[in-house]
């Protein structure tokens, strides 16, 4: 039974499948399109909401050091994911891994747990996207009524949030139709995103008062490592360039560059605006759903607050559309594998997507993002990515022990040492988010093994080749 439970997938089988027609996705993406896909899933919510609630509520100024904390756990994770997606070129992203190194179970632990990271991802960020966007619409004199643009218990009188729910529809359908017309789309939303959170920066640079950043821990380290566990959110996306190997050209060499530079230059901005933000104003004005447009109201610049408002639309659209993105890859390589029924992994024969996974996605999400709060959702995702980095960073040190002889375009530098940094930087920072987001997770994981129990072992591909 034991043997059953961590039976591995070969690395060579694994890559095998590529050669699958009916299961082929079309190699369109490039270096530039992944790094795209990766700043914008990065940049979003992170940097225009959760800077100011982390702030206000955990590290104050501080904050500064929950981004640098925050970003190195994710540069030790990111080095292991180059290392992993350019060898084992496959959708799945840690899915995969862990079933290449650590076993059927812990894969299916890791796939389940990647589908409640890139849903509940998905679901925050749409709920963010629909405050600002009845935000702008309000600044242009249009008002929609409290009781379809909020959830329920949220604000007196909401019902539905039907803006979140629409935009995730509307999203879906150009995934189904095609990841390169996605990657165009993502483009466009980037660019708008960079000039405005540079135009926020160029504003906010002279009015920044150095009496806003003393104390510059109110709340002490503790405060300021909870705030890393709470902004770890605004990292989240870097990892979803990995679940799009399998349609990369020259994934050896693309998906590093994507993952890395993606997350680099995320790192960068995150910092300066954070610095700059809590500069500006004191930390204890920020407790707000639109930070960054409230600091600029309070300087005077009413003009860059509509800017800024209008930016976050197209930011935070960049950032639903590669989360909506990922998700179904996972579904897509777990059906393949027959770990969840067969049907899912279905390619449409035009646009060569996976449309059923990325359908029932789109219909799960809007679902959802119609009648929950974000808060809630953030923090499920949060320590739904910091397990799956964690798995990620052990199965590197475990592949290269396992098979020392396999092909590794890109290595991660000092293994041991760096992939033991990401599991324990990644452990800490779990530690650090609340029991009941704890309570909730492990509910889940009982849930997706209770699953994997009843149907996944039975219909694997790996029993079905045994009998």
């Amino acid at each position: 039974m034991v043997n059953t439970l961590f039976r591995r997938k070969f690395l060579e089988h694994i890559l095998e499948e590529l050669d699958i027609e009916q299961h082929r996705l079309r190699r369109t993406l490039n270096a530039f399109d992944l790094t795209i896909l990766g700043v914008g899933a990065i940049i979003g919510v992170g940097i225009f909401v959760l800077t100011g609630a982390a702030s206000a509520t955990y590290a104050g100024p501080g904050v500064i050091l929950s981004f640098v904390i925050s970003g190195a756990a994710c540069t030790f994770a990111a080095l292991c994911y180059a290392e992993l997606a350019s060898s084992i070129p496959v959708a799945g992203s840690a899915y995969n891994y862990a079933y290449a190194t650590m076993g059927e179970m812990i894969a299916w632990i890791i796939g389940w747990d990647l589908i409640l990271e890139y849903v509940v991802a998905s679901i925050a960020v749409a709920i963010g996207w629909s405050g600002y966007f009845v935000n702008v619409l309000k600044v242009i004199g249009i008002h929609i009524p409290v009781w379809c643009s909020s959830a329920p218990g949220t604000v007196p009188g909401a019902v539905i949030n039907l803006p979140a729910m629409l935009i995730v529809l509307v999203l879906t359908t150009i995934l189904v139709i095609g990841i390169k017309e996605s990657a165009r789309f993502t483009s466009v939303m980037v660019f708008v995103k960079v000039i405005t959170v540079l135009v926020f920066i160029g504003i906010g640079i002279s009015h920044i008062n150095t009496e806003n950043w003393s104390p510059f821990m109110p709340f002490g380290l503790k405060g300021v490592v909870a705030g890393a566990a709470i902004v770890f959110f605004a990292y989240i996306g870097f990892d979803a360039v990995s679940t799009a190997a399998e349609e990369t050209k020259n994934p050896q060499k693309n998906m590093p560059i994507g993952i890395l530079l993606s997350l680099g230059i995320c790192t960068v901005l995150y910092i300066t605006v954070a610095a700059i933000l809590t500069g500006m104003v004191s930390y204890k004005e920020l407790n707000t759903p639109a930070p960054v447009a409230h600091a600029l109201v309070a300087i005077g610049v009413k003009w860059g607050s509509a800017l800024v408002s209008a930016g976050a639309v197209a930011g935070i659209t960049s950032v639903l559309i590669v989360m909506l993105m990922g998700q179904p890859r996972i579904f897509f390589s777990m059906s393949r594998d027959g770990l969840i029924p067969p049907w899912i992994c279905k390619v449409h024969p035009r646009f060569r997507t996976p449309y059923v996974a990325q359908i029932i996605t789109g219909v799960v999400v809007a679902a959802f993002a119609g009648f929950i709060d974000i808060g809630t959702a953030a923090e499920l995702c949060n320590i739904g990515t910091l397990f799956a980095f964690t798995i990620v960073c052990g199965g590197v040190v475990v592949l290269r022990k396992t098979h020392p002889e396999f092909r590794r375009s890109f290595q991660c530098p000092m293994v041991p040492l760096v992939p033991l940094l990401g599991v324990f930087s990644c452990a800490w920072l779990m530690l650090s988010l609340p029991k009941i987001t704890w309570f909730r997770f492990v509910a889940w994981l009982l849930i997706g093994l209770t699953i994997f129990f009843y149907y996944g072992i039975r219909h694997s591909r790996l029993s079905v080749q045994r009998q």
